[in-house]
């Protein structure tokens, strides 16, 4: 064998025990009993140590050094492995461990408190993922900013000063776009009623299917927090019902079908290699947030939706698709997130960003968190938060350890406005097939000029080869002071 074909070997049992560690994060989040919390700690924190000992093997850094690739895939699957080694000799074997250890116990901690509205609860453990987090920064910047070492875990190549140059171009027409809403005259009518959750799951169902999702490699559960896991040949989606909000489970299943689509759309041959995943995170939402809201919150799809909620639920307090379409889009004040309208969503990301700048820094301990979350969201938004569940507990990241992923999510926005773009011009009877639920001119495309190829290509470049210009901020701005505006008469 060439010292190619023993990296990609050794590289591919790597990948296998890593799909391996994700499935018991999955199990965790969705039908782990309570009482193992302690025992899977443990269990992860000895697999993350196998795992490290593998990317820090001194065998990788020869065969790396002895490697010719045969083509450009194989070019990219040494840069990535490159990547990720010189990344593992920076952490030790300890560090990895603990971090795995203390992370899988903290986000248990995380929902006990969140459910008790206790942030206290929480704040001690916390404090020693953060400080765990700050140790990892400080092996893996080699004279950068710690945390611009953090965000290269989920979106190498970007920076914290050039994240903050794009959300400050963001930010003014955002909150110019949010202010002419809130003061328009127009307010569309909220959906009202009770919604069985077994229609809402079997719904839930055919919107994956009417997404591409497919359940031959996959599988839908009920969680605290939506996600998907896993790549290949098993990909995993979660979402979560409430009985008088159905679009949460609905919206909430079309986005994690994009990423699942994604992963599940990647080159067969790259399935357990580094290509065989999502290049970075703000890819990964790109996708997840084109489904979910410039297809799924379109005009035409919403039409489609109308219809087979009334098939589902019978008659609803929203009686004609014109006034759906406005209720699913709905601008409205709330704390939380995931469950926040397009216009606000990104405003959300911005202040996460900065507090987590803070908090790796040392500017912002973590005893003060709570109320420096509470002043800024009174300060961005004009409400002051009511309870922790709403505020600064609501989210999982911090509590396993994923200080720098928040701002790909703005980044995801902002490389699905320029997909969105490119996309229409590509398919100009786009909105006819979603209004007959199908999807398939879109996911299509999407499939054919990015899902399939994996981490080939850098995440910029991923999407720059898609679209064919450079991304930028403006293509999500104008879709939306488009949408909104028209949709409120501004």
């Amino acid at each position: 064998m060439s010292a190619f074909d023993e990296l990609m070997a050794f590289q591919r049992e790597t990948e296998a025990l890593a799909q391996v560690e994700g499935r018991l994060h999955w199990d965790q989040e969705t039908m782990m009993p309570r009482g193992s919390a302690l025992q899977r700690g443990e269990e992860l924190a000895a697999l993350s140590a196998v795992l490290h000992a593998r990317r820090v093997d001194p065998r990788v850094g020869e065969w790396l050094d002895r490697a010719e690739a045969p083509d450009e895939a194989g070019a990219a699957q040494l840069r990535l492995i490159r990547r990720s080694h010189e990344r593992a000799t920076r952490v030790p074997a300890r560090l990895a461990s603990e971090m795995a250890r203390v992370t899988s116990l903290s986000q248990g901690i995380w929902a006990e408190a969140r459910a008790k509205d206790d942030f206290a609860a929480f704040a001690p453990t916390l404090s020693d993922v953060v400080k765990l987090t700050r140790e990892l920064a400080d092996c893996l910047a080699d004279g950068r900013d710690p945390y611009d070492a953090l965000l290269d875990e989920y979106e190498p190549g970007a920076t914290g000063e050039s994240l903050s140059q794009m959300f400050g171009a963001l930010r003014p027409r955002l909150v110019a776009l949010r202010d002419r809403v809130m003061g328009s005259d127009r307010r569309p009518e909220a959906l009202e009623g009770t919604f069985a959750e077994a229609g809402q799951l079997a719904l839930s169902r055919e919107l994956a299917e009417v997404f591409g999702y497919d359940f031959h490699r996959g599988r839908i559960d009920k969680a605290v927090h939506p996600f998907s896991s896993g790549s290949g040949a098993d990909v995993r989606i979660t979402m979560r019902t409430a009985a008088d909000d159905p679009f949460n489970c609905f919206y909430s299943t079309i986005h994690e079908v994009g990423h699942a689509a994604y992963e599940q759309g990647i080159d067969d041959a790259y399935h357990l290699s580094p290509l065989g995943q999502g290049v970075s995170m703000g890819v990964h939402e790109s996708q997840s947030r084109i489904y979910e809201n410039q297809l799924g919150r379109s005009r035409a799809f919403t039409g489609f939706l109308f219809e087979r909620m009334r098939d589902t639920f019978g008659e609803m307090s929203v009686t004609d698709v014109d006034a759906f379409f406005a209720c699913v889009n709905r601008v409205t004040p709330g704390y939380i997130r995931t469950e926040s309208d397009e216009v606000q969503y990104n405003l959300h990301i911005l202040m996460r960003f900065d507090l987590e700048r803070d908090l790796v820094s040392g500017k912002l301990a973590v005893a003060d968190l709570e109320e420096a979350w509470n002043a800024r969201f009174e300060q961005d938004f004009g409400r002051k938060v009511d309870r922790a569940s709403n505020g600064c507990l609501q989210d999982v990241h911090w509590s396993l350890g994923l200080f720098g992923y928040f701002p790909t999510y703005t980044l995801g926005n902002v490389y699905a406005g320029c997909l969105h773009k490119a996309l229409r011009e590509a398919e100009p009877e786009l909105d006819a097939a979603l209004a007959r639920g199908d999807t398939s001119p879109a996911t299509g495309w999407l499939h054919r000029n990015l899902q399939r190829f994996g981490g080939l290509r850098a995440p910029r470049e991923t999407v720059r080869h898609a679209c064919g210009f450079e991304p930028s901020e403006e293509p999500l701005l104008e879709y939306l002071e488009q949408k909104f505006g028209a949709i409120y008469g501004v």
